[in-house]
């Protein structure tokens, strides 16, 4: 999937990992000796490799949506749902998902655009993460990437070939917990309506709490729209949500995972008192589960469901109760849930070095980059030519060239250190040198720092090709193929386009 599409600020500093958002150390593919910027491990690498947040146009999200058709709504409540949601497919082949809210909820342009960009700070794994909005007119909608396997409720409540695994609904849990403690350490403590509906399944299988949640469903933050059975009772009695009421409303998808139906709080903490646990269970999965996991979820959402907020358990207790239930962790969700993934399908039309980064072809990529040389940087050379009489960028052109030297002799540290240095000289950041120094450090071992430079390539050329083949080589050799093959479509989508300007 593309990264940055919308015009930067500027280029990231080259070796500044505060740079770019971070979550844990520690990689342990990265090679022997590599910097501590290159040990965050993949799902930083997923963050970043989400499009930047932007703002739309409206056309151009009419256009996507097929003028907002009806044909395309994916709100399980459909046309009757408060703020419909649908399926767009951008110019350049990427799904999205599109919330319209209703014309009323956001009066005022500014503060639905500021609250949409402070959502979309917030990226993770474990969230639908949001990739942008749009205020013109009287239209407020929000972009989101779209999730192919549909919602917890539908996978819970109206299933059609198999009830959904009980190893799959601990999983749930746990991973929802983990977005939520993501949320919380973005200081994004409020979840708005946290329920079945909120969750959904990625192309991978892997349950996703939708960011939609996030963000409040009008101005005044009144967006608990479910059944008052389940709103947390602070709620009701105060109309203001704390962040307790999230703790609440996870205990009420706790119950929903045990029983497989929508259960009021109060009955089925009624059940529990009365020690009648197997009247709570989902009787679908006919007694596929162990009896000592049901009893320590049973018993996390009785405490979720606490009256007072003050005696609910916190996020951390929640990750460190679910957490311990993860018995088959080596099989991928797809599998769990029997989901039949789709086979990628390369572009029809690859350049050679597009080609050469599809099969990996190392070889291929790097007499490519060779050839190619700096043609497609533009006006770098000229400054540095107009220049040259300076020491400074004498000193410079020096750099340059002991670099491209070890780069073309396959000396791949050496050819590091100097574009490196390179890097922090030039006032004008070029394209060519953070791709060289991406395949660099993809030829060293340093997977997550090829990914970092392929993208700096793209800050400094928007739709130059040569950035997301890269992108897409270094995502195939962090395991993240699906990324990959969005980077190779938006590839070749803007080789496509190249060459039409040019017959034009």
């Amino acid at each position: 999937m593309g990264c940055f599409q919308s015009k930067p600020a500027g280029p990231l500093p080259p070796n500044d990992a505060a740079a770019l958002p971070a979550e844990n150390p520690a990689d342990p593919d990265a090679a022997n000796g590599a910097d501590a910027v290159a040990d965050a491990d993949d799902k930083d690498a997923a963050k970043r490799a989400v499009p930047v947040f932007r703002e739309f146009g409206l056309a151009e999200l009419r256009a996507a949506t097929k003028g907002f058709s009806a044909d395309l709504i994916v709100s399980e409540s459909g046309e009757k749902a408060p703020n419909v949601v649908y399926r767009g497919r951008l110019d350049g082949g990427r799904l999205i998902a599109v919330k319209r809210f209703s014309r009323l909820s956001w009066p005022d342009p500014q503060q639905f655009l500021a609250e949409a960009a402070g959502v979309g700070k917030v990226r993770h794994k474990r969230l639908v993460n949001l990739i942008g909005c749009c205020a013109e007119g009287d239209e407020r909608l929000l972009v989101a990437e779209y999730m192919p396997n549909d919602t917890l409720s539908k996978h819970l409540f109206h299933w059609d070939k198999q009830p959904l695994p009980w190893e799959m609904r601990l999983r749930v849990a746990y991973y929802i917990a983990q977005a939520l403690d993501h949320c919380n350490a973005e200081n994004r403590k409020i979840y708005h309506d946290l329920n079945a509906y909120r969750v959904l399944f990625d192309e991978e299988g892997d349950p996703r709490l939708s960011s939609f949640g996030l963000m409040k469903n009008s101005r005044d933050g009144k967006s608990y729209s479910t059944n008052l059975a389940y709103t947390p009772p602070e709620f009701l009695r105060t109309g203001r949500v704390i962040a307790e009421s999230v703790i609440y409303s996870y205990g009420t998808v706790l119950l929903d995972l045990l029983s497989g139906k929508h259960i009021p709080p109060s009955h089925a903490l009624d059940l529990i008192r009365g020690k009648n646990i197997l009247l709570l269970m989902d009787s679908s999965l006919e007694g596929q589960y162990a009896n000592e996991d049901a009893s320590k979820l049973v018993d996390l959402a009785s405490k979720c469901l606490q009256f007072e907020a003050r005696d609910r358990p916190n996020i951390k207790y929640l990750l460190s109760s679910v957490g311990p239930l993860q018995k088959q962790k080596e099989i991928a969700s797809h599998v769990l849930m029997g989901i039949t993934k789709a086979a990628s399908v390369l572009p029809t039309i690859l350049s050679p070095l597009g080609k050469a980064c599809a099969s990996m072809d190392l070889t291929a990529v790097h007499d490519i980059l060779l050839k190619t040389g700096y043609k497609d940087d533009e006006g770098a050379e000229n400054e540095l030519s107009f220049q040259e009489w300076t020491q400074q960028v004498q000193e410079m052109l020096n750099t340059k060239k002991f670099g491209d030297i070890a780069f073309r002799d396959k000396d791949f540290k050496t050819a590091i250190d100097y574009y490196s240095k390179l890097v922090g000289m030039m006032s004008v950041p070029s394209a060519t040198v953070f791709a060289r120094r991406s395949f660099s450090y993809l030829m060293n071992g340093q997977s997550e720092l090829a990914l970092r430079d392929a993208m700096q390539a793209q800050v400094c050329m928007p739709e130059w090709p040569t950035a997301f083949y890269l992108q897409a080589l270094a995502l195939s050799k962090l395991g993240m193929e699906t990324d990959a093959q969005d980077m190779l479509n938006d590839g070749a989508t803007f080789e496509a386009k190249k060459q039409n300007s040019w017959r034009g």
